[in-house]
């Protein structure tokens, strides 16, 4: 009897969830069919709130903006939108100014660089940007800096501190658990492999880290004091003294224009606006602002394919927040045959991954850069494999606070022995047929002569990078190792080294990707083709679930969690990765 009632109790949940999601994807079909063009009045504002990780293109999703089970129906849209929707605006005539709403910004440095010059640019139509928060975050008033007016709440919170980067070492953990992770390495400042097998920085880190962290602070204080008209070796002592400790030292300082309420800075637009005060604001959300109409415009012949690779490197497919070799490497072919394709920029935005993956890719690359022009667009990283499927193009751009470099290979065997037998009594034995039958075996420590030859498979991946590098940048081999060695840059450095050819953003490199193949008129293209939601439903739909419930429940302690997932996750060989993720608070 209890058999039964389990089956008919698991056949009605079956049967409820189907309908679930049958119904969503039927939700789903009828909002992807609707016709949803936004209308946006005359004499509107452009709000723009970034409350969630910004990715590279906006998810084709229908099912976003629904609330259901936990997702809040977040209005999250990718960089290349946000790009396109303020340029949209600086040109139209509907909208009159834009207003920075209490944002977090989630993402890398170099995002946020791009949608701050983006603002910068929109400010030459003569159009005003109010921005106001409750509390600002460093990244967020570096973006809110460049705005006509910055306000803040009257009990608010300005961040203005100084940077930091702080590494999670799990040595001591796993040194309980009786694992030993074995490292096998090329390269003196390739310190992925440090927090298994240290309890601090080495030297050489602690040198690269202060190298690159000054770097990116000295941007973002001459950023602020260009937009401000504070000097800048006056905003270092404000934040090294922690002199912004209230509001209205943020205001004795000059880092806002005001303390004001919500309701002050609405009573403002509409004086802007040419409202009465009785009226409401007319305003247009930057999401929504992706449907309005625009005039249609001759549609060239003459295309320019974008690929985007963004995230971890892999085998296979990979997905929306990672790369996956067979994907990006049909991608690269699919453009190199079509002859409507006259160039190509890659947009790389990777901390790397798998040496293997990375190969697989650069070669695409390669083959491309032999028939038509290739640019690189370098976004928040793109360093270890992520430069490594940059250097054959024919020139790279980055933002000056992007991370690469990290040129250098790595490989982490753990040995469990002691976990095994001390902590878990168990034991093993077997039989082999060869010497080196079990190599690779995590039960048991490796020999001097299996770790000889580890290393030097590790050796080789090292110098076929660096023989890359010294093809793709025109530089010797010798040279590359003095700049390799797995030290991490940022871009305004890589450029002085010759890792880089120039600073700039996507635009920057499209416009050169155009005037390399002679092209005046032209269409972007995208590539590879997003999945709609219906396509991954069934395999992410558990992990985004997990993740979203992860993040409710750890809060900031969840960038811990996934560091320490993505070190464990190493365990396996070669990779061609950053040490670790660059969080700079």
């Amino acid at each position: 009897m209890k058999q039964f009632f389990k089956f008919v109790l698991a056949t009605f949940v079956g049967i409820i969830l189907t309908t679930i999601i049958i119904v969503l994807v039927f939700i789903g079909i009828i909002a992807a069919g609707s016709d949803n063009t936004v209308v946006v009045d005359a004499n509107s504002v452009l709000h723009i709130a970034i409350k969630y990780p910004i990715t590279e293109r906006t998810a084709n999703n229908p099912l976003a903006a629904l609330s259901f089970l936990g997702f809040d129906g977040d209005k999250a849209i990718g960089l290349k939108d946000i790009l396109a929707n303020i340029k949209k605006a600086k040109a139209d005539n509907k909208i009159k100014g834009i207003f920075l709403d209490e944002s977090y910004m989630l993402s890398g440095e170099a995002t946020t660089e791009e949608i701050r010059n983006a603002l910068i640019d929109f400010k030459k139509s003569g159009k005003f940007i109010i921005a106001y928060s409750e509390i600002y975050t460093q990244g967020f008033y570096y973006l809110a800096s460049v705005a006509d007016k910055v306000y803040i709440n009257p009990k608010g919170i300005l961040e203005f501190n100084g940077f930091n980067s702080n590494i999670t070492f799990l040595k001591g953990a796993l040194d309980k658990l009786g694992i030993e992770a074995q490292i096998i390495k090329v390269g003196t400042y390739k310190s992925a492999v440090e927090p298994l097998v240290l309890t601090r920085m080495s030297d050489a880190n602690r040198l690269q880290v202060t190298s690159y962290l000054g770097s990116l602070y000295d941007h973002f204080l001459t950023g602020i004091s260009k937009s401000r008209g504070i000097n800048k070796d006056s905003l270092f002592v404000y934040a090294n003294q922690m002199r912004i400790k209230e509001p209205e030292d943020a205001l004795k300082y000059k880092l806002v224009d005001g303390l004001k309420y919500k309701d002050e800075i609405l009573d403002e637009f509409k004086q802007r606006l040419g409202v009465k005060a009785k009226d409401d604001i007319k305003s247009v959300d930057i999401a929504e602002y992706s449907k309005s109409e625009e005039d249609m415009k001759e549609v060239s012949t003459n295309r320019i394919a974008v690929v985007y690779a963004s995230g971890e490197i892999g085998g296979g497919e990979g997905g929306d927040n990672s790369i996956g070799s067979e994907a990006i490497s049909k991608a690269l072919r699919k453009v190199r045959l079509d002859k409507k394709i006259k160039a190509v920029v890659l947009r790389v935005n990777s901390p790397g991954g798998s040496s293997l993956a990375s190969d697989v890719i650069w070669r695409e690359v390669m083959l491309t850069q032999k028939v038509k022009p290739i640019i690189v667009s370098m976004g928040d990283v793109a360093a270890s494999g992520g430069y490594y499927i940059s250097c054959a193009a024919d020139s790279i751009f980055a933002e000056p606070n992007t991370i690469t470099g990290s040129i250098g290979i790595f490989a982490i065997l753990p040995n469990m022995q002691k976990l095994f037998n001390d902590k878990l009594g168990v034991t093993f034995d077997g039989v082999k047929t060869g010497k080196f039958a079990d190599l690779g075996n995590t039960t048991r420590p490796l020999t001097p002569e299996e770790r000889a030859i580890l290393q030097s498979e590790i050796n080789h991946g090292y110098d076929d990078f660096t023989k890359a590098v010294a093809a793709g940048r025109h530089k010797t081999q010798a040279y590359i190792n003095t700049i390799g060695q797995g030290r991490v840059w940022t871009g305004a450095q890589a450029v002085n080294i010759g890792l880089v050819d120039r600073l700039g953003n996507i635009e920057d490199a499209v416009k050169s990707a155009a005037k390399k193949a002679k092209l005046k008129d032209y269409r972007l293209v995208a590539y590879p083709e997003q999945k709609s939601v219906f396509n991954k439903l069934g395999q992410s739909f558990g992990v985004e679930m997990k993740t979203r419930i992860l993040q409710s429940e750890l809060g900031e302690n969840y960038r811990v969690y996934e560091q320490i997932k993505k070190m464990t996750s190493m365990m396996r060989i070669p990779l061609a990765r950053m040490e670790y993720d660059v969080v700079v608070k």
